[in-house]
Order: C-alpha cells, then structure tokens, then sequence
C-alpha cells in the first residue's frame, strides 16, 4: 500500500503541483483546504505523513499541530510555510511538528524531506489504534509492570511503557529515547543523536533537537517515571533514574 500523504493547504496554485508531484512518486494524496477539516481527516486514521501550512482561513496551523499530536497522531508533520523566520521554527518544532520548510521551497527537496519522514514516522502511525476504534487497552510488555515507575521501550513495536501505561511519544521522540536508552547512563553526543535520528537529507537548525529533548523531559516527567534525561554541558544528553541516584 503506498504511504497516504494530508496536504493540508488553502491555496490552489501551490496544491496543485504539490498533489501531482507526490502522485508521480507514487504516495497517496488527499487533500484538506482548512484546519478543522484536517484535523478530522487525521483522528480518522491511515495517514502517514501531513504537509501542513501555516496560513489557513479557519484555524492556525500549529493550531492543527498541535490538536493532532494532543490526539495521538505519531506520524510525520511537515510544515510548510511562508513564515521563515527563526522563532516561528522553532514554535513549530515545539507543537510538535518533524520539519520545517520555509516558501519558496524546491520539490526535489520537499520530496527528500517527505521520505527521511516517511522512514521514521510511518511505522509509529501504523501502531497509533484509530480514534474511531475501541479495541482493549493493549498488554505492556511484562518486565514493564514490575515496576510502576519503570521506563521500557520496545523498538519492534515501537512503543514506551512506564510501568503498565503507555506513554504517547511521537516519531523522532521515540527515536532520541530508543537511542539514549540503548545504553542507560551512556553520554550521546549531540552530534551522534542528530546522526542516528535525522540522516542526511536534514537541512534544519540543530535547535530541533533542543524541542524534542525538552518534550520527552515533560512526558517522561509527567509520567511518574524515574528516568530523566540530562544535559552534559557542551557534550550532549544521558538517560538516568533518579532511583539509583
């Protein structure tokens, strides 16, 4: 099945060519012209990836972003967007969104983006249950209830357990938490984290790194966990329990 791709975009002249260029790359493409209409397209299930403006004529897009990741979308977000000034990318990165990608962009590079996304986020989106659906709260691996405050993640089902809750992340959340919890109290340089999280086609500012650091530390503080990640200055990030400490 090919990844469905949401470009959530108001204005026809830049959908357009949006929409045929993805379809030549053989993605799936539906379209939403406004924030609301999105968002319900998204809590609907199945979509891989979102391409979302900025400027819409109901709703702000880090509005959209961030209603769908308070919804559990763990897919990709791309924002694309006339506003390419520093802080409105780093807002953007803080709602939630992967990426970033100021107008005018080139196609070649909006499709090297879309795919680098694609890798990461399609298998999380494939887990996420649909909103729409009431299957049974899903079994935490067993070593995950031994311990009510004990973080598990499980990277062939690409999910993070704190004790028997399941903790919401998104794609690259999981990736920086799989990759710190590879080997707890280990030093990651930030260097090596942006490395194995982001490849080669990322153009960005490092400053994503910093947002998605600073979510996990909210999540995994609000979660009870005992494990924090901390910042070794000008070297980079280790995860921890505070009860070993």
């Amino acid at each position: 099945m090919p990844h469905l791709v949401l470009l959530v975009e108001d204005d026809d002249q830049i959908a357009a060519p949006l929409i045929r260029t993805l379809e030549r790359e053989g993605y799936s493409v539906q379209r939403a012209s406004a924030g609301l209409p999105a968002i319900d397209r998204v809590q609907a299930g199945d979509v891989d990836l979102v391409l979302l403006d900025l400027g819409l004529p109901d709703i702000d897009g880090l509005e959209v972003c961030r209603r769908i990741r308070a919804g559990g979308y763990a897919g990709g977000v791309l924002i694309l967007t006339a506003r390419g000034g520093e802080l409105d990318r780093v807002v953007g990165l803080d709602v939630g969104a992967d990426d970033y990608l100021a107008k005018p962009f080139g196609l070649a590079e909006l499709l090297a983006r879309a795919r680098a996304l694609l890798r990461r986020a399609a298998p999380a989106a494939a887990d996420a249950p649909a909103p729409a659906a009431t299957p049974a709260a899903p079994a935490p691996p067993a070593a995950a209830t031994d311990d009510a405050g004990a973080l598990r993640v499980d990277t062939d089902a690409r999910r993070v357990w704190v004790g028997a809750a399941e903790l919401a992340v998104t794609a690259k959340e999981f990736d920086v938490l799989a990759l710190l919890q590879s080997t707890p109290g280990a030093v990651f340089t930030r260097e090596r984290v942006m490395d194995d999280v982001w490849d080669e086609n990322w153009f960005g500012s490092t400053k994503t790194l910093d947002t998605t650091i600073g979510r996990l530390r909210q999540k995994l503080e609000e979660s009870g966990t005992s494990s924090r990640i901390v910042t070794v200055r000008g070297v980079g990030f280790r995860l921890e329990s505070t009860a070993d400490a």
